[in-house]
């Protein structure tokens, strides 16, 4: 039985990691749709190619939690990061559609701070998730996140403040807006994970 089932084991964990890579190339994409915006058609395929690769390994990860007897760490645990890893991909795609579907101009320097900052909480999701196999470094990565997730709220709030004062275009205003609030929601989701991630390397430290 112990042959069978370590593969099993193990895969999840490299499922797991083969998302959040996936997740933190479309942050890239994400910062290169702001600083290149004679890319940003480029740049929002590649984030849903990167996306839909993450909906598939996600889906494997389930169907494989179904016909596994023995797992690594809870059910739950790998059922919840599963679903809070796909979510983060999720937004970012969900930010690249807007920019498309808004026609926006070039972005303000508030937007290409938040993707910056988003570049740095999705590659600290990835240092977490290598490590949580062996449970080292998996707190540390956690904290950063959090860390990140502070300095994106402040940026947000001064964007949002700056916006409605500045802003006498309405529809700008609505877009820019709409994206702003999507970019703070990428990092949330991101903190979601790390709490995850936090949960499981108590739990089985």
């Amino acid at each position: 039985m112990p042959f069978s089932l370590l593969p099993r084991e193990e895969s999840f964990f490299d499922m797991f990691t083969e998302v959040a890579r996936r997740s933190h190339g479309a942050a890239e994409h994400l910062a290169g749709l702001f600083a290149e915006p004679e890319r940003a058609a480029y740049h929002a395929e590649q984030i849903k190619r990167l996306e839909h690769e993450c909906d598939q390994i996600t889906h494997e990860v389930v169907n494989r939690l179904d016909r596994t007897f023995i797992t690594p760490i809870d059910r739950e645990d790998i059922y919840r990061l599963a679903s809070d890893l796909d979510d983060v991909i999720d937004v970012i795609d969900g930010v690249a559609r807007r920019t498309q579907l808004f026609k926006v101009g070039p972005a303000p320097d508030a937007a290409k701070r938040l993707t910056a900052v988003i570049q740095q909480v999705v590659g600290s999701l990835l240092t977490g998730v290598e490590h949580l196999k062996n449970r080292d470094g998996v707190m540390e990565a956690s904290i950063r996140v959090k860390h990140f997730e502070e300095e994106a709220d402040s940026i947000y709030h001064h964007a949002i403040g700056q916006l409605f004062e500045t802003e006498q275009d309405a529809r700008e205003l609505i877009k820019w807006k709409e994206i702003y609030d999507n970019l703070e929601r990428c990092v949330d989701q991101a903190e979601d994970v790390a709490n995850v991630l936090e949960s499981i390397a108590i739990k089985h430290g």
